[in-house]
């Protein structure tokens, strides 16, 4: 077996790197020394909605044990770099820290926000003194992202340097625009138009959760999860009488449909 420090010798991240750096030995585990930064990307992905959804699900439990996850590759990440002479953990720690201190000056040095909106728009004019050669605040956006954030993460940013509309309601407006021109290339039968025009309709729609206070991702995950507890519903529903759904016709369904919201709302719900 592998020596290891005593537990009660070291801190417990100092125990973790101990650990990663014994599996990516010459003699540790065959998997761990294959892994590059490459190969595990979808993994960290993977973990990284993991612990969302024990945030949403408020289980603390499950947060600690993928939070944990989530540090393991932070963890593994830093021992490749280091294996290659690129950089270290500490250096890792070490950055980040001297980040946090510098973009809060309010904080830890003589400056003043008087409330969240001036933070923020004091972290994006630090950044892109740091960030030099970026021409645009939306420089640096990942465009790896989901499209619903990258699009929210793009509104945000737009908005801390004050390019943003004046209230809700004018976003309602731009909308009803988008809407019709939708309408329209949708008569005219024009394909590359109608694409367009939806992605327009689909990037206003999340402008407007943002401008009512809403997260885009939350607001529309809690959408699909509720279509889904219907649909659930009407196969159950379908299956009392003996059929499977795709045996049903359009108009069979869209009244289980209606039967169940109805049911599920007390009649009041029109959504």
């Amino acid at each position: 077996m592998a020596h290891l420090s005593d537990p009660d010798a070291v801190s417990p991240v100092e125990r973790l790197r101990e650990i990663v750096a014994r599996l990516r030995a010459p003699d540790g585990c065959p998997w761990d020394r294959e892994q590059t930064h490459e190969s595990l990307r979808g993994a960290l992905l993977e973990e990284t909605y993991e612990l969302v959804d024990a945030i949403d699900s408020a289980d603390d439990a499950n947060l600690r044990e993928e939070l944990g996850d989530v540090l393991l590759h932070v963890v593994m990440h830093a021992q490749m770099a280091d294996e290659r002479g690129a950089f270290s953990f500490d250096a890792v720690v070490g950055e980040i820290c001297e980040k946090l201190i510098r973009r809060h000056p309010h904080v830890f040095g003589d400056q003043t926000a008087a409330d969240s909106t001036e933070v923020l728009r004091q972290w994006e004019q630090i950044k892109r003194a740091e960030k030099g050669e970026r021409k645009s605040v939306l420089d640096g956006m990942p465009r790896a992202l989901p499209a619903l954030m990258r699009a929210q993460n793009t509104q945000k940013k737009a908005a801390r340097v004050g390019f943003d509309w004046a209230q809700a309601q004018d976003v309602i407006a731009k909308i009803e625009e988008e809407l019709g021109e939708l309408r329209a290339a949708m008569a005219a039968n024009a394909p590359a138009e109608i694409a367009e025009e939806a992605g327009d309709l689909l990037f206003s729609v999340v402008n407007l959760t943002r401008k009512l206070g809403l997260d885009g991702e939350m607001t529309l995950n809690a959408a699909t999860d509720k279509f889904a507890r219907r649909f659930r519903a009407i196969e159950q529903a379908a299956a009392a009488q003996g059929r499977r759904v795709e045996e049903c016709s359009a108009e069979e369904l869209n009244e289980l449909w209606e039967r169940h919201k109805a049911a599920s709302t007390g009649g009041t719900q029109a959504s």
